[in-house]
């Protein structure tokens, strides 16, 4: 752990930097083009350019060294953000929409390689534990970055901001290059399973077998879809009904929502990671997961309902813990997957995710020119809580039939509420084996 403590510094570090970007680079493209279509452009092409790089980011993972990888999407973007400053104010225009391309793969390509390696690293059953200091170091990083956006971009102008980002991940990098840490299970290092193209084809039908097999991780990732598509209403749906809330100061509510939103996050990544391990727990399962997204988005229509201001405050801090919890025991589910399938998993979920998010911001801008934002996020995030109960009827089910011993499908794979199932055997004698750095 003492490692992957300074690899949450850097992490967050260069999350920090993804932060400052999404603002600065948005604002940049506006000022250079004074078109708002071009800044939606940009945003359209590394939405979509995010979508298609979960796939290849997946196959990417599965063939070769993370450690490697996830060091060249910081260098890249780095090299870009410099690229962006050395060109003349005349092609930077072109540049920006090959920016968005850059940081929307590379982003895609680091995080799919962290996540995948994270019981590489630390061990499985630490593996809670690290993904609750990740998730809070990222958290960190996106309130430090969206805080500072502004001051920094109107203070010292675009290529301080763009400069500041560029040695973001040239930190990040470094500290990964610096770090004595293996990404990848033991046997493919030794070269046992080799990366030949018919390997790859088995460790691809692998992993669609292990979600055919697991019902319930089928479900988890289409529910993050519908999660996707919840969290696009209420980010577009947010400034609008702030701005009736009150038309002189329209970002007040939107700033007290992201704080308390932020803050009811945090807490529960500290609370899980404190959690872990004590009297054995291996963390939240699979029904933690339907729970909190349940909530989540129950809390989310609450805060849109038109209530007292307290009550939506008080509701956005409920939403930012069930989100929280629901990222954690997510993202610790989809770990405890054999090594050679974890990372088409990881790139399946973010193509996933992030399509659900770009078709919600799509249906969400439409819905909202005829509809109150209130029935917008309270159709979306009620699309959410009816997968939730779809779930449950799935662990149900599952319940049953291992309480009369039936085999359950895939019972190798997964059984309700238990995350270190999934491991094959030489993983779980590894993690027994691995001692925490």
């Amino acid at each position: 752990m003492r490692h992957f403590r300074l690899l949450v510094v850097g992490n967050g570090i260069s999350a920090y930097g993804s932060y400052l970007n999404m603002v600065a680079l948005n604002v940049f493209i506006y000022d250079v083009t004074d078109s708002a279509l071009a800044a939606g452009l940009f945003m359209a092409v590394r939405l979509l350019t995010s979508v298609v790089s979960g796939f290849v980011s997946g196959r990417l993972v599965s063939a070769h060294d993370r450690k490697r990888l996830m060091v060249g999407a910081d260098l890249t973007q780095c090299a870009a953000m410099i690229a962006l400053l050395l060109m003349p104010d005349g092609g930077r225009a072109g540049l920006l929409y090959v920016l968005a391309v850059v940081t929307g793969f590379c982003s895609t390509l680091s995080g799919v390689a962290l996540r995948s390696s994270i019981p590489e690293i630390v061990g499985g059953d630490l593996r809670l534990r690290a993904n609750s200091l990740l998730a809070t170091g990222r958290s960190l990083a996106m309130i430090a970055g969206f805080a500072s956006a502004g001051v920094v971009v109107a203070q010292l102008g675009y290529v301080a901001a763009i400069s500041l980002d560029a040695a973001t991940f040239a930190v990040s990098a470094c500290v990964l290059l610096s770090l004595p840490i293996r990404t990848r299970a033991q046997t493919e290092e030794d070269g046992s399973t080799g990366d030949s193209k018919g390997d790859s084809g088995r460790r691809g039908a692998g992993a669609m077998l292990l979600l055919r097999a697991a019902p319930v991780l089928a479900v988890m990732i289409a529910l993050r879809a519908a999660d996707g598509l919840g969290s696009s209403s209420h980010n577009v749906a947010l400034p609008v009904y702030s701005s009736d809330l009150d038309p002189s100061h329209p970002a007040t509510f939107v700033s007290q929502f992201w704080a308390t939103w932020a803050i009811g996050n945090i807490v529960m990544q500290q609370v899980c990671g404190r959690w872990a391990g004590r009297g054995g727990r291996q963390g939240p399962g699979e029904r933690a997961f339907a729970v909190g997204a349940c909530v989540m988005s129950a809390a989310f229509i609450v805060v849109f309902a038109g209530l007292p201001t307290y009550v939506a405050v008080a509701a956005a801090l409920v939403a930012g813990m069930a989100d929280g919890l629901t990222e954690i025991a997510y993202v610790t589910r989809l770990q405890a997957a054999p090594d050679e399938q974890r990372g088409r998993l990881f790139g399946l979920s973010a193509s996933v995710e992030n399509t659900g998010f770009g078709l919600g911001m799509l249906v969400s801008g439409a819905l909202l020119d005829r509809f109150s934002p209130f029935h917008v996020v309270g159709l979306l995030h009620g699309l959410a809580i009816a997968l939730c109960f779809g779930m449950f009827v799935v662990l149900v089910r599952q319940g049953r039939r291992a309480a009369s011993g039936d085999p359950l499908p895939g019972a190798a794979q997964e059984s309700p509420d238990r995350q270190d199932s999934a491991p094959s055997e030489p993983a779980e004698r590894e993690s027994r084996s691995e001692a925490p750095r």
